[in-house]
């Protein structure tokens, strides 16, 4: 039996209202775990039993609500019956919640997220401060899981079916303004005001509520009619397998729970058949990876890229190089509240990157997640030269300019001479050394490389990577700089293409010996994305850049001639004017706004490609690209010592290239299929195709798993 966490919930008088503060003991967050329930159950209990009139839920940690359930009771959970009874537990007390007689106002500043949400929706009014923290919302469905708290069941009814939808099956969370336009909150204050105006309007309520959703205009009454919820679960439907494409099964669960349950009468008949799908979508192996995945994320949050180093925080930030990555960089780093200074030598250079970072913040404005002042706030955050001044208050710079190793070691240089001693000049390099370039630095244990991918402002891995004389202080800076521009970063040793683009180059590559062994573009590219990969690895050679995979691939086989292999294509594509996406012309046709189209069958003939017989199994064209990356990463991680630990390969591969999630990483699904298999199926993809490149590395046939 798990015993209640007194401390965690705690009940405070104040006159016929009953604050009910959450704060858990030696945590930063709240959070729903089992005792925390089991304390809340008590607290309901008495309250109950009083006579306070109202009763006030707040939190006493800065800028956090409730985030919801404890993430490692849900994975510790291994059988139906486990997960049932735990499910019963939390709606049980959600339902004694909405049950007791007192009026009950959830107060709410900062992340009320899962089953934070759901415990807001079990009160009769909720109010919440405006500050930019606050953030409401479902996210189960991220996590390979639906609102099991009685959020599939009660969100409809609160804030209507399409509104409930666009929470529930996407996993998204609404700020306290959009929440309280849709009704999922009542009323919007300033955080500062947040516990008076509680109260003051506590004392003016006088009659509980249920509160219904009430269609107001006519297009939200027919959505709401029998004819039109037919529609919007239809179209729902059709928009999530569209998203997912059917390979995450929360989602489409969730979405059948809620149209069994909406408009239904019997409370507890509707919160069993949510259970019922809860119980069927935690036992998956779709979820627990997605759960590892999650913890991924969270690992990063705890650290500082240097265990015991803590990195200075860089409030003025320069960038050298002004195009579309460099106003990427600005607009990422402006957005976060860090001062800008853009230097190119280029006026109209300048003037594209503001132009570029404007957009993406107009971007922000459509969706209304700023408004017109925020924007220009923002905006005024960056500034342009084309010359060094305001460099000597810099913290730190980041150079983003052409990938020439002399031309970067001396503006490197002459950047250094305009800088404190103790600014760090970090590179975005995507394949030059960092440790090379570091000798163009008077003092290169303050130069590291922060490599951002494109586009800067949805991808979220930056690779930090170590030099041979790169500080501790200096890494841990540019990791705290990553996560403070919302990125997610990981430590890599100077090598080769680092991390990422090792791993990645090799998988692009042997889909062009599939191709020069007969197999169709599209039809990698097809059983690449049924795999799980965002693109498949011909589109991806495109959208890279086919001069650019063609020089990036040649500075691999010099590194590693035992194993690198070019494919013959290559030199075919490095005499055409075949650029891919940029100019085009690639193996697809590129419409004028730059949206991929066909595949193009006249590149066969230009490039010297046999007609495709596609005469490879599908599990062949797959194996082949993905035990290939895991076999780089073996060497990788054991050998070469790139990154720490599995856990780093998986992050970076997830965020990075898009590696399935629900797949759990690289490794993880390694892990899944079985060391012994892929190295079979390695060995013999090796001798019969006669590709070196394929033999299984000594790392791999000695390692049983990745993850200990």
């Amino acid at each position: 039996m798990i015993q209640p966490l007194k401390e965690s919930i705690k009940i405070t008088a104040d006159g016929d209202i009953a604050w009910v503060d959450f704060d858990l003991p030696n945590e930063k967050i709240n959070k729903l775990s089992g005792a925390v329930l089991m304390r809340l159950k008590e607290v309901v209990a008495e309250i109950k039993q009083s006579k306070f009139k109202t009763v006030i839920f707040s939190s006493m940690k800065n800028k956090i609500f409730i985030a919801g359930a404890d993430i490692q009771e849900i994975k510790l959970l291994k059988t139906q019956a486990d997960i049932k009874a735990a499910v019963e537990i939390g709606q049980s007390i959600m339902n004694e919640v909405e049950d007791l007689p007192q009026v009950t106002i959830a107060s709410v500043n900062g992340a009320c997220m899962g089953g934070g949400c759901e415990f807001i929706l079990a009160c009769d009014y909720r109010i919440a401060s405006e500050d930019p923290s606050t953030k409401i919302g479902l996210p189960e469905t991220q996590l390979g899981i639906i609102p099991g708290f009685g959020g599939c069941v009660r969100m409809p009814r609160v804030v209507g079916l399409p509104t409930a939808l666009d929470i529930i099956l996407a996993g998204k969370a609404y700020a306290a303004t959009k929440a309280f336009k849709v009704g999922l909150v009542d009323r919007v204050v300033h955080p500062n005001l947040l516990r008076q105006e509680t109260k003051k309007w506590a004392q003016t309520l006088t009659a509980k509520r249920r509160k219904v959703y009430q269609p107001k205009d006519f297009m939200s009454k027919v959505l709401d009619s029998g004819l039109g919820r037919g529609i919007v679960f239809k179209k729902a439907r059709q928009g999530v397998i569209k998203a997912t494409r059917g390979q995450y099964p929360a989602p489409l669960k969730a979405l059948e729970v809620i149209a069994n349950t909406y408009k239904m009468q019997d409370r507890n008949k509707a919160l069993e058949i949510e259970k019922q799908g809860f119980v069927l979508c935690a036992v998956t192996d779709i979820s627990k990876n997605l759960i590892h995945v999650y913890e991924l994320t969270e690992r990063v949050k705890k650290q500082t890229g240097v265990p015991g180093i803590k990195g200075k925080d860089v409030t003025h930030l320069g960038l050298l190089g002004a195009g579309t990555m460099g106003g990427g960089i600005a607009f990422v780093s402006a957005d976060k509240g860090i001062e800008v200074r853009v230097k190119d030598l280029s006026i109209q250079a300048l003037g594209n990157s503001l132009k570029h970072a404007r957009e993406l913040f107009s971007k922000n404005l459509k969706r209304k997640s700023i408004n017109t002042y925020q924007l220009k706030q923002k905006m005024d955050l960056i500034t342009t030269t084309t010359d060094y001044s305001g460099f000597g208050r810099l913290d730190l710079v980041v150079e983003a300019i052409v990938e020439d190793m002399e031309i970067k070691k001396k503006v490197i240089a002459e950047t250094a001479g305009q800088m404190r001693p103790d600014a760090i000049i970090a590179t975005n390099t995507s394949s030059l050394s960092v440790s090379e370039m570091s000798k163009g630095h008077p003092r290169p244990e303050f130069f590291a490389g922060m490599h951002f991918f494109n586009p800067v402002n949805r991808m979220p891995l930056v690779e930090v990577i170590r030099g041979d004389k790169t500080s501790d202080q200096t890494t841990a800076t540019v990791f705290e700089l990553a996560k403070k521009m919302g990125k997610m970063p990981v430590v890599v040793k100077d090598g080769p293409g680092f991390l990422v683009n090792r791993l990645l180059l090799p998988y692009m590559a042997e889909a062009a010996f599939l191709l020069q062994e007969g197999m169709s573009g599209d039809r990698i590219d097809d059983l690449y994305v049924k795999f799980g990969m965002p693109m498949g690895p011909v589109a991806l050679m495109d959208e890279v850049g086919l001069d650019v995979c063609v020089k990036v691939l040649k500075i691999f086989q010099k590194a590693y001639s035992d194993r690198m292999e070019i494919p013959p294509l290559f030199d075919a594509l490095a005499k055409s004017e075949r650029k891919g996406k940029k100019n085009g012309k690639g193996f697809y046709k590129y419409s004028a706004d730059g949206r991929r189209l066909e595949y193009d069958p006249t590149i066969l003939n230009e490039l010297g490609l046999p007609m495709p017989t596609n005469r490879y199994s599908d599990a062949e064209c797959v194996e082949r690209g993905v035990y290939g990356m895991i076999n780089e990463a073996a060497r990788a991680l054991f050998d070469d010592r790139i990154v720490e630990s599995a856990h780093e390969v998986d992050l970076a591969m997830i965020m990075g290239t898009g590696f399935p999630p629900f797949r759990g990483g690289l490794l993880r699904y390694a892990d899944s299929v079985g060391m012994k298999p892929i190295v079979t199926a390695l060995e013999k993809y090796s001798r019969e195709r006669k590709a070196k490149r394929l033999i299984p590395a000594p790392a791999l046939i000695k390692t049983t798993t990745f993850y200990k």
